[in-house]
C-alpha cells in the first residue's frame, strides 16, 4: 500500500518562518529540476525525502506475491480494526518480518498461537508516510506435523549422505572429565538430573551450565550459541545438551539443519540426552552419543567411583596374589636347582668341555702348520718356474733383444734397412746400432 499524500511539516512558527524568508527585492532563483536517477543526485542537487520514499514504494510495489515459511511471533490481534499484526521469524536464523493480515483471513488458519510453524501467501509493501517496510498476508496456513516430520525425515536422509552421522566423525568421551558443559532448560528436570547423578557417581566434577530455551522459535538460537560458546573453551572436556520428554512438536528444535550442523562440526566431544528413549531427534544421530535420558547422560560422561575403587582394590589384590604366587614358584624352583649334585661342583660340568676344547685346539694347530709348509714349498717351486722363463734370465745367458725405433722387436735382417738404426737391450743397459749393408 502506498501513501500517495506524504504530509509535509510547515515552520514551527510564523517568526522563525519570517526570519528566514527571502528577501523580495532579489528575485528567487529557480528550483533545480530533481535528477532523475539516485547517482546523478549531488550535494546541491538531492532528492527531497518524499522522492525518494516514493521511488522505494514504486520498486518494491512490483514486486510479485509469495509464499513464505516461519514461525509466528509476537502475535497482535485489533479486532475493532479488523486486523492482526505478527512477525514471522526464520526459522534457522535470527532474522524476522512485521506481516499485516485481516482478521477474516488470520481466523480461516484456525486457532493460531505464538511460536506456530506457518506458510504465508503474502505481497511486500513500503509506507512512505512511515518510512517503513511489511508484508500484507493475504493467506496463512499452518504447516501440519505430518508434513514437519517429513520434512525431518527428508533432512535426515540428506545429512546422512552428506556423511554428518557416519561413525568415523564421532569422537571418544573422556574417561573422567574436570569440566562439562551443560546445556539444558532453564531450572528444569534434565539439569538436576544430569547435575546430581554426574556429582553423585563422581564427587569432583564441575559443571559449565547455559540455560536457555529448549522449545519454542528462540530454542535453535539460544541452544546453538550456548554451544558455539562452550565448545570455545579449552577447559571443556564434554558438552552435554540435554532436555526432558515431551511432545513431538517441542522437540523439533533439535532436529532443525543449523542446529545439527553445529553439533556435528564440534570440536568438544557432545553428548544428545533429548526426551525419552522413543525420541530421536536429529542431533542424536550428529552426537558423539546418544544417552536415552539426561540421567543415563550423567552415568555416560563419568564414572561411579565406588565401582571405580572397587575396581582398583580387586586389581590390586590379584596383582599381589599374582606377585605372591610368582615369587613362591621361583623359590621353588630355584630350592630344586640347589639340591641338584651338579651345583655341589659346578667345576664338573666345565672340565670335560675345557678337556675336548684343549684337544680340538691341538688338532686345529697340527693341521694349520701342515697346510703352511705345503704352501711354503709350492711357492718356491712356482718362484723357480716364473724364473726359468722370465725374458731377463734369458738376457743374463748373453742374449739380446733387437727393437726398432718404434719398440717393434727385429726378428729377421731384412726387416731393417741400410743405415736404420735400431735399440739393442742387453742384461744390463742398452745401446743403439745401425745396420752399415
Amino acid at each position: 500500500m502506498t501513501d500517495q499524500n506524504p504530509e509535509v511539516p510547515a515552520h514551527d512558527s510564523p517568526a522563525i518562518a519570517d526570519e528566514f524568508a527571502p528577501d523580495s527585492s532579489v528575485p528567487a532563483p529557480a528550483p533545480a529540476r530533481p535528477a532523475e536517477r539516485a547517482g546523478d543526485t549531488t550535494k546541491d542537487n538531492p532528492w527531497p525525502v518524499r522522492l525518494l520514499s516514493q521511488k522505494i514504494a514504486q520498486y518494491i510495489d512490483r514486486m510479485v506475491p509469495l509464499w513464505i515459511e516461519g514461525q509466528v511471533v509476537q502475535l497482535n490481534r485489533r479486532p475493532g480494526a479488523g486486523m492482526a499484526f505478527l512477525t514471522l521469524r526464520d526459522t534457522d536464523q535470527d532474522m524476522s518480518l512485521p506481516v499485516s493480515i485481516y482478521a477474516n483471513a488470520l481466523s480461516a488458519a484456525g486457532p493460531l498461537s505464538e511460536g506456530a510453524h506457518v506458510v504465508a501467501h503474502v505481497k511486500p509493501t513500503f509506507w512512505t508516510k512511515r518510512g517503513s517496510f511489511q508484508l500484507q498476508a493475504r493467506e496463512i496456513a499452518q504447516v501440519g506435523l505430518g508434513e514437519l516430520l517429513a520434512r525431518i525425515e527428508q533432512l535426515k536422509s540428506q545429512l546422512a549422505a552428506e556423511g554428518l552421522f557416519d561413525d568415523s566423525r564421532k569422537k571418544p568421551l573422556p574417561f573422567l572429565p574436570a569440566r562439562v558443559g551443560l546445556i539444558c532448560g532453564r531450572e528444569s528436570e534434565a539439569l538436576h538430573d544430569v547435575v546430581v547423578n554426574a556429582s553423585n557417581r563422581w564427587p569432583e566434577v564441575q559443571f559449565e551450565i547455559r540455560e536457555v530455551a529448549v522449545q519454542g522459535v528462540h530454542a535453535v538460537a539460544q541452544v546453538s550459541a550456548a554451544l558455539a560458546e562452550l565448545d570455545a573453551r579449552d577447559d571443556i572436556d564434554v558438552i552435554v545438551i540435554a532436555r526432558g520428554g515431551g511432545a513431538v512438536e517441542d522437540l523439533l528444535p533439535f532436529s532443525n539443519e543449523s542446529l545439527v550442523r553445529a553439533v556435528a562440526a564440534a570440536r568438544t566431544p557432545i553428548v544428545s540426552a533429548i526426551g525419552h528413549e522413543r525420541d530421536t531427534p536429529l542431533i542424536d544421530f550428529a552426537a558423539d552419543f546418544r544417552a536415552s535420558t539426561p540421567t543415563d547422560a550423567a552415568k555416560r560422561i563419568v564414572p561411579n567411583v565406588v565401582e571405580e575403587r572397587a575396581g582398583v582394590t580387586n586389581a590390586l589384590g590379584r596383582i599381589r596374589g599374582a606377585i605372591e604366587s610368582r615369587v613362591m614358584r621361583e623359590s621353588n624352583g630355584l630350592a630344586q636347582l640347589v639340591s641338584r649334585p651338579v651345583l655341589a661342583n659346578p667345576m664338573a660340568l666345565i672340565e670335560p668341555h675345557e678337556v675336548a676344547l684343549g684337544q680340538q685346539t691341538e688338532r686345529l694347530r697340527n693341521s694349520l702348520d701342515r697346510q703352511v709348509m705345503r704352501l711354503e714349498l709350492e711357492l718356491h717351486r712356482l718362484s723357480a718356474q716364473v724364473g726359468a722363463l722370465s725374458p731377463r734370465a734369458t738376457l743374463e745367458r748373453g742374449y739380446a733383444v733387437v727393437q726398432d725405433l718404434s719398440g717393434h722387436v727385429v726378428t729377421t735382417a731384412e726387416s731393417v734397412a741400410p743405415g736404420q738404426e735400431v735399440s739393442v737391450r742387453l742384461y744390463e743397459g742398452s745401446f743403439t746400432a745401425t745396420r752399415n749393408s
